[in-house]
This record gives structure tokens, C-alpha cells and sequence, in this order.
């Protein structure tokens, strides 16, 4: 048992991995910035790193459940790393969270800065959940079950 969990976490440090979840981020990375340039932010807020968090929670969300079935092969093990630690680890970004809720504190907007740190959590959990429950569906209706039955 102790030298499955040492291959597994072995295989996410093979140079293969890194390399997808380099490339992954830069493109999760690109696509927040991509974002931040169309969805401008309300005065102290940014209203872009929001939505990026929540679709990237909710992605995530669809993602994992989408390969939760598989948990052995090579393949669901690459889309992990590639898509939900590159891609959306890139395109979410909780350090600027972080961020945006020190620099309303320092401004003085001490119940601005707790009302969006609490949104982006309490939010982002609600659209993982909604993920979850979206991939599940989804799995269902590609195995050709039905929820009754």
C-alpha cells in the first residue's frame, strides 16, 4: 500500500507532468488575463479575479467528477495535472483574492474586504458543489444511466 502512494506521487514529479502542468498554466494564466482585459472592475473590486475563481471552481468541480471513476489510468492522471492543476490553477487565482482583501483593509473598507473574501469562498464552494453535481449528470448520461434507475 505504501509503495502505491509513493508511485503515485512519484508519477506527478515526472518531467511529462511538470511539463503539462507548465503548459496548462500559461494557458489558464493567458485566459484570466484574456478575462481581466474584457470584465472590468467596479471601483476597489476586481470583478474579473471573481469570475475567474467561480468558473474555475466550477470546472474543477465538472472536471473531477468527470474522472473520479477513473483513478488508475495514465490518461485521467494527465488531464488532472494538465487541466485541473495547469489550466485551472492558472485561471484562478486566490492570491489576488488575498490581495484585493488586504488592500481594502489598508483603504479602510474593512467590511468591503470581509463581504469579498467571503463571497469568493462561500461562492466558489456553492460552484464546485454545482460542479460536482454537473459532472456527475454529465458521466451518467454518457454511461447511459438515468437518475432513477
Amino acid at each position: 500500500m505504501k509503495s502505491e502512494a509513493r508511485q503515485a506521487r512519484h508519477t506527478y514529479l515526472r518531467p511529462t507532468s511538470l511539463a503539462l502542468v507548465f503548459s496548462g498554466g500559461v494557458l489558464g494564466v493567458l485566459a484570466r488575463e484574456l478575462l481581466m482585459f474584457v470584465v472590468p472592475d467596479t471601483g476597489d473590486l476586481p470583478v474579473a479575479v471573481f469570475v475567474a475563481n467561480l468558473v474555475g471552481a466550477l470546472l474543477l468541480g465538472m472536471l473531477l467528477e468527470a474522472l473520479a471513476a477513473d483513478t488508475e489510468s495514465r490518461r485521467a492522471a494527465s488531464l488532472r495535472v494538465l487541466f485541473g492543476t495547469g489550466v485551472l490553477g492558472g485561471f484562478t487565482t486566490y492570491s489576488a483574492v488575498a490581495q484585493a482583501v488586504a488592500l481594502l483593509l489598508v483603504s479602510g473598507s474593512g467590511w468591503l474586504a470581509l463581504g469579498y473574501g467571503l463571497a469568493t469562498v462561500l461562492f466558489g464552494a456553492v460552484a464546485t458543489w454545482c460542479g460536482v453535481v454537473f459532472g456527475a449528470r454529465i458521466a451518467r448520461a454518457r454511461s447511459g444511466v438515468t437518475e432513477h434507475g
